[in-house]
């Protein structure tokens, strides 16, 4: 690629942060609107969310969960009404104060979250465990006074899905805790080809007001990491501020058990920092709106266009297919459709159609095939598939890569100050270890995998004895 074509790209180990914004810029996802921190969501960033937003909605029907609409604000009294919650929440809270000219006997908040609105509902309509499990989601907007942002990885306003849901038994709050984290990294590996890390939060990093909280955890570029999905067991905190109650099938009055679970427009922050590079953004096939851009050469030439949509309405059965017909040259649209991160490009001029075949270039490796035209509606879905194949391992390797274990705290220290990337290291269960290690790394826990393994037998902060395996790393 031409040094030209990218230069209004910052390289990405130049300046990590300044590639972000480039590429969002770039590859035309956002623009900045006139507040301070909200996103405009560009077409093409909007249809890349819509095949996250339809391939988890389909999921999360197939789970026998249906989908309903909250409402935006939230009356201050109610949102009080579970403590923790509350606290978790206030410092990123906007707040409504007037209607109109008048100013409001009780100020609204507009949602950060929606667990007090669903607990209010729950209430007035879950009487009998009859009326159990209630499996609700919704679609929807919520805001977050951020003091730092960047679009998609932190904005005042984000678009998300948030899952609520109501039991009989703790038990069965817990299978719908785990079923939810495992269909968000089913999503994150199979759509997004992102390698994620499954596990626990601790109780500092937990979710305000839940009993546990389960996340997939992914590894940037630049040896960051970022919290992907995040599934919450509430236990029966919330049920008992709202007084969601329900006779039991031996008559008697109980609780019912809750779960939380959301994912964000986040997601797609860590899909460009995962695979991007230089040239822009790389989109795995299985979520790009377009997978498959055809460029004509020399499509002023007799029969050149005419050939070019043919192929177009060929291969559209096999692949969502685009077709760039404008009267830019051919060195301006490669290198626009890299910058978007097009997984695949079909080049066919003259020449070509006289040898009865084109050229296929891929994003990822740049490589390029001769194709003969008779085989590309073969060869186009395989190439795309192992284009997705080829970016998660990459990511997965790159992960390995970037996770070291430590022993001690002196090595714990120097992973972080010199590379980055994940950690893995014991740790006693302590607050103040946990709090010591984020004042002297800026690495937080950010989960107890699943998967535990015993790398030492002592915390690598303060020497005591140790039971669990943490991931630490520094996080956006």
């Amino acid at each position: 690629m031409a040094k030209e074509f990218v230069k209004d790209v910052t390289g990405m180990d130049e300046d990590f942060a300044q590639w972000y914004t480039d590429v969002v810029k770039k590859a035309e996802l956002v623009d900045y609107s006139s507040v301070r921190g909200s996103m405009i969501i560009r077409p093409y960033g909007y249809a890349i969310w819509e095949n996250i937003k339809n391939a988890l909605d389909a999921k999360i029907k197939e789970t026998g969960h249906e989908n309903v609409y909250m409402p935006l604000f939230i009356p201050e009294s109610l949102l009080q009404r579970e403590k923790d919650h509350i606290e978790g929440f206030a410092p990123e809270v906007a707040w409504v104060t007037h209607g109109g000219e008048e100013e409001l006997a009780e100020r609204l908040c507009v949602r950060p979250t929606s667990e007090v609105l669903f607990g209010e509902h729950y209430k007035n309509i879950i009487h009998s465990y009859r009326d159990l499990p209630k499996l609700y989601n919704q679609w929807a907007n919520v805001v977050r006074w951020e003091k730092t942002t960047r679009p998609f990885l932190r904005t005042l306003e984000f678009l998300w899905q948030e899952g609520h849901t109501c039991h009989e038994t703790d038990e069965d709050a817990h299978e719908e805790t785990v079923r939810m984290l495992e269909v968000y990294a089913e999503l994150c590996e199979e759509l997004l080809a992102i390698p994620v890390v499954k596990g626990q939060k601790t109780e500092k990093e937990k979710f305000a007001g839940a009993k546990y909280t389960y996340t997939i955890e992914s590894l940037m570029h630049d040896g960051k990491a970022l919290q992907s999905g995040t599934s919450h067991h509430l236990g029966d905190g919330f049920a008992k501020a709202f007084g969601i109650q329900f006779t039991d099938r031996e008559g008697k009055l109980q609780h019912v058990q809750q779960t939380s679970w959301g994912l964000t427009t986040r997601i797609i922050g860590a899909m460009i920092m995962v695979h991007g590079d230089d040239r822009g953004l790389v989109v795995p096939p299985r979520v790009a709106p377009t997978q498959l851009m055809i460029v004509p050469i020399a499509q002023h030439k007799e029969g050149v266009l005419d050939f070019a949509y043919d192929l177009k309405e060929k291969l559209s059965s096999v692949a969502r297919v685009g077709i760039d017909a404008s009267d830019k040259k051919p060195g301006w649209k490669f290198n626009e459709y890299e910058m978007k991160g097009i997984p695949m490009r079909l080049e066919v001029g003259p020449r070509d159609i006289e040898n009865g075949q084109v050229i296929l270039a891929r994003r990822d490796t740049g490589e390029k095939v001769t194709v003969p035209v008779g085989e590309l509606v073969k060869r186009v879905p395989e190439l795309l598939e192992e284009i997705q194949n080829t970016l998660f391992e990459k990511a997965r390797e790159h992960r390995e890569e970037m996770t070291i274990i430590a022993l001690g705290f002196d090595e714990f220290k120097q992973v972080m100050a010199e590379k980055g990337g994940f950690v893995k290291a014991m740790w006693c269960g302590e607050l103040a270890c946990e709090e010591k290690i984020k004042e002297e790394t800026s690495a937080t826990s950010r989960c107890m995998p699943f998967e535990q393994e015993k790398v030492a037998d002592t915390c690598v902060c303060c020497g005591k004895d140790a039971e669990k395996l943490v991931y630490w790393a520094k996080a956006y």
